[in-house]
C-alpha cells in the first residue's frame, strides 16, 4: 500500500477494478475507507491536495476538537436528519471506532481531544489505520470526468494529477514542505489518468460543487459559516454608533451572552471584539444563525442577572462622589475600561442607573454580514439531503447507481464544540459500510 505526497510518473492503470473510490481524504473519507477496508473491500482514496488528513491539523487550534459528550440534534442544521444518521448512541460509536484505532481521547468542558492535544496524532492514526487495512491514497489527483457503465455496473473516473513527481528541498520542515509541494503542484502540467470503481463515495468536504457538477448532482451554494461577524454597535434606539466605538474595543476578549433578536437563540462564552465586528466560538455559532440586517445583543455582564446588577449600580454610586457620567473609571473593577466607554456609547445622554443597566445587559449589535470567510470552519450548502437515502446515504437518483456521500459535502453544518467533526465520522462510517454492501451485490 501506498500513502503519498507525490503523483506517480507516468499513467497508471489499476491492475483491477477497487471495490470503492472514495473522492476527498478528510475526516470523513478516511472513516468511511476504514470501515470499508474492514469488511474486506479494495478501496481507492482520490485526494485533490498533496497529502490526506490535512484539514485535521487546523480543528481545535490545532488541538483537533473530534467529538464533544453530548452530541445533542439541537446543534445541527437539521436536527432529525442529522439524529437518523448518527444514529441513537452517537457517542458510543464514536468511541468504539477510536478505541480500535488506538486513539486516547481526554474531555476539556465536554469536548473531546486526543489525550496529546495534538490534532497530528488524530490524523496519524487514521493514516496509520489506511496503510495497514491496505486502502490506497492517490494524492494530488482530481476527478474531472464521471461515468457509469451500466453493463459493467462499475464507475469509470477520469482524473487530473502532475505528470511528474512533485518535489520539495530535503531537510525543510513539514509546513515548509506542504507549501512547496502545493506551490509544485498549482505549477505542474497535468496528465490524466482513470481509476474504475464498483461503487463510489463522494467525501469532498464543503467546497465541492465541481465535483456535485460531474455527477449532475443538486447542489446547494456553499456560504461560509462558522466565522467572524461583522457588526456595528448602535445605542438604545437603534441608531448605529461611530466606528471609533468598535475600532477602541479592537482585541478585547470577554465573557458575554449573545442573543439573537426573533429566534430565540443565546449563548455564553468568550467573545473577542474587532475593528469590523465580534469574533470567537460564540461569535462562530452566531454566524450559523444570524444574517445581515439581523439585531444580536450582548449582555457584558451574565453572571449578574437584572436586579442584582441594579444592586451593584446603586452600591457603587453610594460609593463614588463622581458621577458615572461619560466616565470610564467608574465602572472599574466591574467592567473594563474599553468595554466601560462602550456602554455609555450605548447609553448616550442617558447616564442615570437605570440606563447604564440597560445598556449593560442589552447592548445591541447590527449585522453587515460575515467576515473574515476565508478562515471559516465549515461552509453551509453542498449535496441536497432531500436525494439522499438517509439509511445509506446513498444518492437516490436513476443516474447516480452506487454512489454515496458523507461529511462537509451533504448539506449538514453544526455548532462549534467538535460537533461537525463528529458529523464527518458517523456519516463516514455509514457511507463506507453501505458502499461495500453495493459493492459485493455487483460482482
Amino acid at each position: 500500500m501506498r500513502i503519498t505526497s507525490v503523483s506517480l510518473k507516468g499513467p497508471f492503470v489499476p491492475s483491477s477494478i477497487y471495490d470503492i473510490a472514495i473522492i476527498g481524504g478528510g475526516a470523513s473519507g478516511l472513516a468511511a475507507a476504514i470501515v470499508a477496508a474492514r469488511e474486506g473491500a479494495r478501496v481507492l482514496i482520490i485526494e485533490h491536495d498533496v497529502e490526506a488528513g490535512l484539514p485535521l491539523l487546523a480543528t481545535g487550534n490545532g488541538r483537533c476538537n473530534l467529538s464533544n459528550e453530548s452530541l445533542d440534534p439541537a446543534h445541527y442544521l437539521h436536527p432529525g436528519i442529522a439524529s437518523r444518521v448518527m444514529g441513537p448512541t452517537p457517542e458510543r460509536s464514536i468511541a468504539d471506532f477510536f478505541d480500535s484505532l488506538g486513539l486516547i481521547r481526554t474531555s476539556i468542558d465536554g469536548r473531546l481531544y486526543p489525550i496529546t492535544r495534538r490534532a497530528e496524532s488524530v490524523r496519524d492514526v487514521l493514516l496509520g489505520t489506511c496503510t495497514r487495512e491496505n486502502v490506497a491514497i492517490e494524492c494530488a489527483c482530481a476527478p474531472v470526468v464521471a461515468r457509469y457503465d451500466k453493463t459493467a455496473r462499475t464507475w469509470s473516473l477520469e482524473c487530473q494529477r502532475p505528470a511528474q513527481p512533485l518535489k520539495a528541498k530535503a531537510g525543510v520542515d513539514a509546513k515548509a514542505k506542504l507549501r512547496a509541494l502545493r506551490r509544485a503542484l498549482h505549477d505542474a502540467r497535468m496528465t490524466h489518468v482513470a481509476f474504475q470503481a464498483r461503487a463510489v463515495i463522494i467525501a469532498a468536504g464543503g467546497k465541492s460543487s465541481s465535483t456535485a457538477d460531474i455527477f449532475s448532482l443538486p447542489h446547494l451554494a456553499a456560504s461560509p459559516v462558522l466565522c467572524p461577524l461583522a457588526a456595528t454597535p448602535c445605542d438604545t434606539a437603534g441608531l448605529p454608533l461611530e466606528s471609533s466605538a468598535l475600532k477602541a474595543l479592537d482585541g478585547q476578549r470577554i465573557h458575554a451572552t449573545l442573543s439573537l433578536s426573533g429566534c430565540g437563540w443565546a449563548e455564553t462564552g468568550e467573545v473577542l471584539f474587532r475593528a469590523y465586528g465580534i469574533s470567537g466560538i460564540v461569535a462562530f455559532n452566531a454566524s450559523r444563525r444570524a444574517h445581515a440586517g439581523d439585531t444580536l445583543e450582548l449582555d457584558l455582564l451574565p453572571e449578574l442577572p437584572d436586579a442584582a446588577l441594579h444592586t451593584e449600580l446603586e452600591r457603587r454610586a453610594s460609593m463614588c462622589a463622581a458621577s458615572p457620567a461619560h466616565n470610564p473609571s467608574w465602572f472599574d473593577g466591574l467592567l473594563a475600561r474599553p468595554v466601560a466607554s462602550l456602554v455609555f456609547a450605548v447609553a448616550q445622554e442617558q447616564a442615570d442607573l437605570e440606563s447604564l443597566g440597560h445598556a449593560i445587559k442589552h447592548a445591541p449589535l447590527a449585522v453587515t454580514g460575515t467576515a473574515d470567510e476565508q478562515s471559516a470552519q465549515v461552509h453551509r450548502g453542498g449535496i441536497s439531503l432531500d436525494v439522499v437515502n438517509l439509511a445509506t446515504l446513498g444518492i437516490d437518483l436513476p443516474q447516480s447507481p452506487q454512489l454515496f456521500a458523507c461529511g462537509e459535502v451533504l448539506d449538514m453544518d453544526a455548532d462549534c464544540g467538535g460537533f461537525n467533526l463528529a458529523w464527518a465520522w458517523l456519516s463516514g462510517i455509514r457511507a463506507g459500510r453501505a458502499a461495500v454492501r453495493a459493492a459485493q451485490e455487483t460482482r
